[in-house]
């Protein structure tokens, strides 16, 4: 099993809207950015992945997980670009944010600290257990 972290800002679509969408989950659709779409593409069918309030909030707020793996964006004309279908598992008991991770001397690494704008985002094993336990 792998570990992501994907952004949105909450007054596009939230974590309350990814709750909403249910056990069939959402296409995670938009995605613009070939590192971002990649990331997508080596997604699998089970992954947990971080939901992340980026603009207002700028923290994790939930996970969710993979329920569909990458196919063409269907908000795509030219057929360019994946997406992939997600489901709300669980929110976190305390939002982690940016801040705490900019200061978290054991997240110095992680993407979301040295790639900040990146909107879709491997998490390692470390990172994420490391997250969980903080959160707990």
């Amino acid at each position: 099993m792998a570990y992501w972290l994907v952004k949105s800002e909450p007054d596009v679509f939230s974590w309350d809207d990814l709750v909403a969408a249910g056990a069939k989950g959402e296409p995670w659709t938009g995605v613009r950015n070939h590192t971002a779409k990649l990331n997508l593409m080596a997604m699998r069918l089970g992954d947990q992945v971080f939901f992340y309030h980026s603009q207002a909030g700028k923290e994790i707020v939930g996970v969710a997980q993979v329920v569909r793996e990458a196919y063409v964006d269907p908000t795509d004309a030219k057929g360019v670009f994946q997406c992939v279908d997600l489901k709300a598992a669980e929110p976190l008991k305390r939002p982690f944010t940016l801040a705490q991770a900019k200061a978290d001397p054991a997240l110095a690494a992680m993407s979301l600290v040295t790639s900040f704008r990146l909107s879709v985002q491997p998490v390692t094993a470390a990172e994420w257990d490391h997250i969980r336990r903080v959160t707990a």
